[in-house]
């Protein structure tokens, strides 16, 4: 079974997380942030990850370390489960349509970090205690500490909501069609022979 768990403490955070990729997307989340609860929620349910999270930190502050440690966390997770990469599908992708927004994220479990976020107006306001830019945060965390490529392109769309709920549900489906198995293949899906 491809899963890891991890602990993370630190003056800012405590961080308990389980990870199970092959799953049935359930989510037990404990965290004082209720709409990031609500977006890993969708990109559990639509990666059919399986993800145990508990979740504190300084909120006295802002929410910003709490949602950049959850990201670390959860991108070592991926990349421990993983484990030699052999006969995964490596590459995936999700165009995902959600009323007025359209959205397209697309992954590669290279091993390598690459980052690019372009979502206009994604980055402003809030949504409870949950600053709007953090969303770009966490993604980027994730994929570094996941150690992959992460592309994220919003086309247009009006409601801040579905903007940011588009990304993560796109986010579950890329991750899920990325991390299947590919029966017809397998071996590690590289010419290096390595990922």
């Amino acid at each position: 079974m491809r899963k890891a768990e991890a602990v993370r403490i630190t003056t800012e955070t405590n961080i308990l997380m389980k990870l199970l990729l092959d799953g049935s997307g359930h989510a037990s989340l404990e965290t004082d942030i209720p709409f990031f609860t609500h977006m890993l929620d969708h990109l559990c349910r639509h990666s059919m990850f399986d993800l145990e999270l508990k979740l504190h930190g300084d909120l006295s502050i802002d929410a910003h370390h709490s949602v950049e440690d959850a990201g670390i966390v959860l991108g070592n997770l991926l990349h421990e489960s993983l484990g030699d990469k052999k006969g995964i599908n490596r590459y995936g992708h999700c165009i995902l349509p959600m009323d007025e927004t359209l959205t397209t994220v697309a992954v590669d479990l290279s091993g390598r970090y690459h980052f690019s976020f372009q979502a206009p107006g994604a980055g402003e306001g809030k949504f409870g205690v949950y600053d709007a830019e953090l969303t770009k945060e966490f993604l980027s965390k994730l994929a570094m500490h996941g150690k992959f490529n992460l592309h994220v392109l919003v086309h247009y769309g009006d409601n801040r909501h579905h903007i940011h709920e588009s990304i993560f549900k796109a986010l579950g489906r890329a991750l899920r069609m990325a991390v299947a198995i590919d029966s017809s293949n397998p071996s590690i899906p590289s010419t290096k022979g390595v990922l």
